[in-house]
C-alpha cells in the first residue's frame, strides 16, 4: 500500500497512557490516541451510544441480587454453583450475585460464582431451580419483566413459560402462572443491580442494540465519530501519530462472530490512508484479545471473566500476523 507507517501491538496488556506517550516519545513522536472508535468504551463519549438500547441497564456481565419480597431473603446458589438455587440469605455477596447474558431485550442468561448457569433441573424437564450447566441454551434462559411503576420490582418467567415462585426457603421452583406485583406474592423479587459492574464495551453494544439495530449504529459512529478533518486538524497542529485501538474481531471483517458487527477494518483502512495524506503515521493497538485479557470494557469480555490463556495465543498471534500483512509497505 506504500504507506509511511510505525505498526505496533500492545499485547495482553493494555498499557496506561503515561505509558504509551512514553512509548510515543522514545519513537520520535506526538501521538493521540483514537480510543472509542474501533473498539467502544461507553466511559468516552456523551451522549452515550448505548442510550438507544433497550434496558440499557442490564447489559452484558450487569451483576445483580434477587430478593425474595415475601421472605425477604436472597436468591443464592448453593456453594457458589453446581447445585440447587435457595433463598435463604439476608444479605448479598458473591454467591447471591448474577451475571447477566442477554439473550434479547428482555431474556437473559445468569451465570453464578462458579461460571455455572442457573437453569430448570434435567435439561428444563423438570421445575426445579439449579445452577448445574456449564453453558447456556434454552433451559437457561429467563425473561425478566419489569414493574411499569418500578423497574426495580420484577418477575422471572422460565422457558416452560411459568414464573419463579420463592415457595420456602429451600425451594424455588417454576411454576407459578398468577399475575400479582404484590410484595406478598411468592414470584415478586426486588432485584438490585451491584454498583460500578456494568460493562459499556463493544461486546455491549452491539448485543444491546441486537442483529437488527447494530450494524447500522455502528457504521454511522465510524463514520462520524473521527473522519480525515480530524487527521487535517492534528497534522496542522503539530502531532504527528495517532494509536488506534482495535479488537480481535477486526481480522474476522466483514463477518466477525456475533454479536460483533463487520466494517471497523475498513475504518482503519481509512486512517491509514488520512494518515499518509497528512504527513502522520499509524501506531495500532490490538486492545481486545479473544478471551479478555484483563476483564475490563474495553477487551471484548462479555461478563468480566479473564479467559485468555495459552490456548488464546496461537489465535493473537494469527491477528497480528493479519494486521501486519495488511497495512506493511
Amino acid at each position: 500500500m506504500g504507506y509511511h507507517y510505525c505498526l505496533s501491538f500492545m499485547l495482553v496488556l493494555c498499557l496506561s497512557c503515561p505509558h504509551n506517550v512514553l512509548v510515543a516519545q522514545n519513537l520520535g513522536y506526538k501521538a493521540v490516541n483514537l480510543g472509542n472508535w474501533l473498539v467502544a468504551e461507553g466511559w468516552m463519549q456523551d451522549p452515550s451510544l448505548f442510550d438507544g438500547i433497550i434496558n440499557k441497564d442490564l447489559l452484558d456481565g450487569t451483576q445483580v441480587q434477587l430478593k425474595s419480597t415475601k421472605l425477604n431473603k436472597y436468591l443464592t446458589s448453593e456453594d457458589g454453583g453446581g447445585a440447587a438455587v435457595v433463598a435463604n440469605r439476608d444479605s448479598a455477596s458473591g454467591w447471591e450475585t448474577f451475571k447477566l447474558w442477554r439473550v434479547s431485550d428482555s431474556s437473559f442468561n445468569l451465570r453464578v460464582f462458579d461460571k455455572k448457569f442457573v437453569g430448570l433441573e434435567n435439561q428444563g424437564s423438570g421445575n426445579k431451580i439449579v445452577a448445574v450447566s456449564d453453558s447456556p441454551s434454552t433451559p437457561e434462559t429467563f425473561e425478566i419483566i419489569r414493574n411499569s411503576d418500578d423497574r426495580y420490582k420484577i418477575r422471572i418467567k422460565a422457558s416452560n413459560g411459568l414464573f419463579l415462585q420463592v415457595q420456602s426457603e429451600t425451594s424455588v421452583t417454576a411454576d407459578y402462572d398468577g399475575q400479582n406485583w404484590e410484595e406478598s406474592d411468592p414470584s415478586v423479587f426486588r432485584m438490585n443491580i451491584v454498583p460500578g459492574t456494568t460493562l459499556q464495551g463493544e461486546y455491549q453494544l452491539t448485543n444491546g442494540y441486537g442483529p437488527d439495530r447494530a450494524p447500522q449504529v455502528m457504521r454511522d459512529h465510524w463514520s462520524t465519530y473521527i473522519t480525515e478533518d480530524d487527521f487535517r486538524f492534528m497534522s496542522e497542529n503539530g502531532l504527528n501519530a495517532v494509536r488506534i485501538p482495535v479488537g480481535w474481531w477486526i481480522a474476522q471483517d466483514p463477518n466477525p462472530p456475533k454479536p460483533f458487527v463487520g466494517g471497523s477494518l475498513a475504518a482503519l483502512d481509512n486512517a491509514f490512508i488520512w494518515a499518509q495524506n497528512h504527513g502522520m503515521k499509524v501506531i495500532i493497538d490490538l486492545h481486545a484479545v479473544e478471551g479478555s485479557q484483563n476483564g475490563n470494557d474495553h477487551s471484548g469480555t462479555r461478563d468480566g471473566y479473564v479467559e485468555w490463556g495459552d490456548s488464546y495465543i496461537p489465535n493473537t498471534v494469527q491477528i497480528i500476523d493479519f494486521l501486519a500483512e495488511r497495512f506493511r509497505s
